[in-house]
């Protein structure tokens, strides 16, 4: 049902033009340091432009592709490839656009109010209905003037528009907060596993004193290789996760894709137990390596042969290791060591236990643990806030762009 003072209009009937251009001749070579912006499918984004690596055009190409010519409020649309459904509107006064990105121009519509649409989950659900090409994804000028479109009058869409600036401007800030909290903690990292910045310790006094260097093999006193049980086919009601390569990232776990295996086929000695330092033993030579410390995110777990559980002496702090061998200097140590083919690659036992690492007093290990892994909570934190705000953003999205939710427009009783 359509909301009092509402219309469906198809797109190319509430649009002036509808259309892309082309890639000049001579490509990427044609592109120079300054000149006109020349914005492709990658400076398109999920509701804002990425300037940072636009390409330019001389003027003389730029007059070549006036058909393509970019005005302040256009809104793009990507229409080919992988990124095809990005939308954002364009915030500045000269450009033009390659044959990937769409230009929609409308003067009955607001154009952060079309960008809004098209980013809905009505709108995405039309651009996936009308994808065409094949194996080539894309989208043609006649299925984007078929869209149809809810048209709440000028006043309500610019209304509309606002509320929902507002959100993506706290979205934003959230996502530079992220950021900038990243960059710090990665250059304190950098500072602190290389000495270069010692902490103090329980009495205020700065650490002091060389890092000892010591073989991996004379601070570890068992490795133990994961079960080589996999899923089966049979049911069984009491199962147990099974942590596989896939599960662990550089210092921590993704738990998207899970397996289990039924409880009878696990060996009691396989249970992970909090502390436990899990090491990638095989994988793509990109991510042969990795290593996480087991914290119970789940109650119980096993994990696979492909995986080493290394366990260290008294001496180590195992989150201070495996921040070590994930970072920097200590994750391109790791990668030196990988042998195999260029789709598999593996690290053996053999070959990990000789390497040499620098290793402080525990009590600075611990230290230096602690600090990192406040700094990923304030991380987490941040990247929760940023989840939520894009989850209600939706959810408001949802009943602004339909009308089951109406606004008031300014100079309304």
């Amino acid at each position: 049902m359509v909301p009092k003072g509402w219309s469906i209009e198809s797109l190319g009937n509430v649009t002036n033009k509808v259309g892309s251009g082309v890639t000049p001749k001579g490509g990427s070579n044609s592109y120079k340091s300054s000149g006109v912006p020349l914005i492709r499918s990658q400076n398109v984004l999920w509701g804002k432009l990425d300037l940072s690596d636009v390409a330019y055009i001389d003027d003389k190409q730029h007059n070549k592709m006036k058909g393509s010519f970019v005005c302040k409020n256009d809104v793009l649309l990507n229409i080919t490839g992988a990124s095809i459904g990005r939308v954002a509107v364009s915030d500045i006064d000269e450009a033009n656009v390659n044959q990937h990105v769409c230009i929609i121009r409308s003067e009955e519509l607001n154009s952060e109010y079309l960008k809004s649409f098209l980013l809905s989950f009505q709108g995405q659900k039309q651009i996936e209905q009308c994808q065409a090409g094949g194996n080539r994804q894309g989208l043609n000028f006649e299925q984007i003037k078929s869209f149809k479109v809810p048209v709440p009058p000028l006043p309500e869409q610019q209304k509309i528009a606002k509320i929902l600036s507002t959100w993506d401007k706290a979205i934003s800030a959230t996502e530079r907060l992220i950021d900038n909290s990243s960059q710090q903690k990665k250059a304190l990292m950098q500072r602190l596993l290389t000495g270069k910045k010692r902490l103090l310790d329980d009495e205020g006094q700065r650490f002091g004193g060389e890092w000892e260097r010591l073989k991996l093999e004379d601070v570890v006193t068992k490795t133990q290789l994961g079960t080589s049980e996999r899923t089966k086919d049979v049911e069984e009601i009491s199962t147990i996760p099974l942590i596989k390569m896939g599960n662990l990232t550089w210092g921590g776990f993704s738990f998207d894709k899970l397996e289990t295996l039924p409880k009878s086929k696990v060996d009691e000695s396989l249970i992970l137990k909090s502390g436990d330092f899990l090491f990638n033993t095989r994988n793509t030579p990109e991510l042969v390596g990795k290593s996480a410390v087991w914290k119970e995110q789940k109650v119980q777990a096993t994990f696979d042969n492909n995986i080493n559980r290394i366990t260290f002496n008294q001496n180590i702090n195992t989150d201070f290791m495996c921040l070590y061998l994930t970072y920097g200097k200590g994750k391109s140590l790791i990668s030196s060591l990988s042998a195999g083919s260029t789709s598999v690659a593996a690290i053996y036992w053999k070959d990990l236990k000789n390497i040499k690492l620098p290793v402080p007093t525990l009590s600075e290990q611990q230290k230096i643990a602690t600090v990192l892994t406040t700094a990923d909570k304030e991380i987490e934190l941040l990247e929760q806030q940023l989840a939520d705000l894009q989850q209600e953003k939706k959810a408001l999205m949802q009943v602004l762009l339909t009308g089951k939710k109406r606004v008031v427009v300014d100079g309304e009783g």
